[in-house]
């Protein structure tokens, strides 16, 4: 059974993250940048021509399960315990975990020109994406095949689908004014795949025979990954090779109106990966008979040799999970709402946020209630504080159920907390630094000044659809 669910172990036990950090939509900080392209991040006469997080955290982690499984899986988390006895079994229920990661290795912006706000910038960011949908059979059987019931046929108990990809990304990002209200971006990034494994069992059965101490299962479907028994994880696999190549490709644009409303629009991510170091794809339509008798370690062997056997290498290309992201926002004296949308493009899921920011001088607090598109109601909560030179910021999207959930971890006690279980937290840190990016008038030396060689990028750009 351990390989049947290799993916979802992968998953559960993978730290990372699902969001967007919307509260740092619209506040000028790297973060915002490199996310939404068409947006600067430095302020004339106050800014340094350059910034960076020089390694420093610049991350997110955020994760969420829903389902009839969450105590199980509560109780796995806290006290490391898979104890499935009170999990109904034969009903045919889903549950659901989501996660997706953004994590900022390192980053390098550069204000580039005076004249249409030129800025571009550099970043190394490690990214990964999950969607999984699974039965509560598959968690009982980590438990013990003596959780299902004997004598009777069990259809469809096993039938999983989901994937999870996660990748290294490196990164270019144009912006600049078209003119005093409109503005354009664009991100394009070269990807070097870690980790990738896809699963979907269409069709499964079990059936235990208690007279003659047999159990039957069978299995059809296909799985897809990067690693299995030969080739396992570890440090190495993290090493940037570009032997599973890929690319993306973002765009975005932000426009003020003359009465203060700022609306920005974004496509990241549209891209691919190509998984072809050490990849291979299992495809499987097997009944097997397996002796009883010969112990739990024996039953997983058996099943495992299922996949196994019929492992033949492959090499496949896998989308990213690109999202589209729309935001509104209008600021009224200390107070600024905004609302982000956003939906993934190739994979199920989106967002819908409220963020409400509250200013004071350098510091700012936002409180966040969030719908995500899965059915998952959170709140996050925000604290930034930022100078035109320095920018510190960590916050939640999820703010009850990370409480919840580090209050059980600290006590060790599953018997914390009730509902979906969830974790959220991020942060990060960034420096500017150089000659300050004055006005003309106010500098001997101004970066772009002069620059009329040829001139604006966007407006090269669109002029092909002028007319002559």
């Amino acid at each position: 059974m351990k390989k049947l669910l290799l993916a979802i172990a992968l998953i559960t036990f993978y730290q990372t993250s699902f969001s967007q950090q919307y509260g740092l939509f619209g506040t000028k900080t790297m973060f915002d940048a490199f996310e939404n392209p068409s947006q600067k991040s430095f302020v004339l006469d106050s800014s340094r021509k350059f910034s960076s997080n020089f390694f420093l955290p610049y991350f997110g982690i955020n994760s969420a399960n829903v389902g009839t499984s969450e105590t199980v899986v509560r109780r796995l988390i806290n006290e490391r315990i898979n104890d499935t006895r009170d999990l109904p079994l034969g009903t045919g229920e889903i549950n659901h975990f989501y996660e997706n990661s953004n994590m900022y290795v390192l980053t390098l912006r550069i204000f580039q020109s005076y004249k249409y706000q030129k800025e571009m910038g550099f970043a190394w960011q490690i990214r990964s994406d999950a969607h999984i949908n699974y039965t509560n059979e598959t968690l009982a059987v980590f438990d013990s095949y003596r959780r299902f019931p004997q004598n009777q046929t069990l259809k469809g108990i096993f039938d999983t689908d989901g994937y999870q990809q996660s990748y290294h990304q490196f990164s270019f990002t144009y912006r600049e004014n078209y003119n005093k209200r409109l503005a354009f971006g664009i991100k394009a990034s070269v990807l070097s795949g870690i980790v990738y494994n896809d699963l979907d069992i269409s069709d499964s059965y079990l059936r235990i025979d208690a007279d003659n101490n047999l159990l039957d299962i069978g299995l059809a479907g296909a799985y897809s990954a990067n690693f299995n028994d030969q080739n396992k994880i570890n440090k190495k696999t993290f090493i940037p090779t570009f032997k599973n190549p890929g690319v993306s490709l973002g765009f975005s644009t932000n426009y003020t109106t003359k009465k203060g409303l700022f609306l920005m629009a974004n496509v990241k991510d549209l891209g691919f990966i190509w998984w072809r170091s050490n990849t291979h794809r299992t495809v499987v339509n097997a009944v097997e008979t397996i002796d009883l008798s010969q112990g739990q370690s024996y039953t997983n062997k058996k099943i495992r040799d299922i996949f196994e056997l019929s492992e033949q290498p492959d090499k496949f290309t896998a989308l990213t999970n690109a999202k589209a992201d729309v935001y509104l926002s209008k600021t009224y004296s200390f107070y600024k709402p905004a609302i982000a949308v956003s939906k993934n493009l190739f994979y199920r899921g989106g967002d819908v946020a409220f963020i409400n920011t509250f200013n004071y001088n350098n510091l700012s607090g936002s409180v966040i209630p969030l719908y995500n598109l899965n059915n998952i109601f959170m709140v996050g909560l925000q604290g930034k504080y930022q100078t035109p030179n320095f920018e510190l910021f960590m916050g939640t999207d999820n703010l009850i159920s990370t409480a919840i959930t580090a209050k059980g971890l600290i006590k060790r006690d599953a018997t914390i907390g009730t509902g979906a279980n969830g974790a959220s937290f991020y942060m990060g840190l960034g420096i500017k630094f150089g000659n300050t990016v004055n006005h003309p008038q106010f500098s001997d030396v101004m970066p772009g000044i002069n620059d009329n060689e040829g001139g604006s990028f966007f407006r090269n750009l669109f002029s092909i659809f002028r007319k002559k």
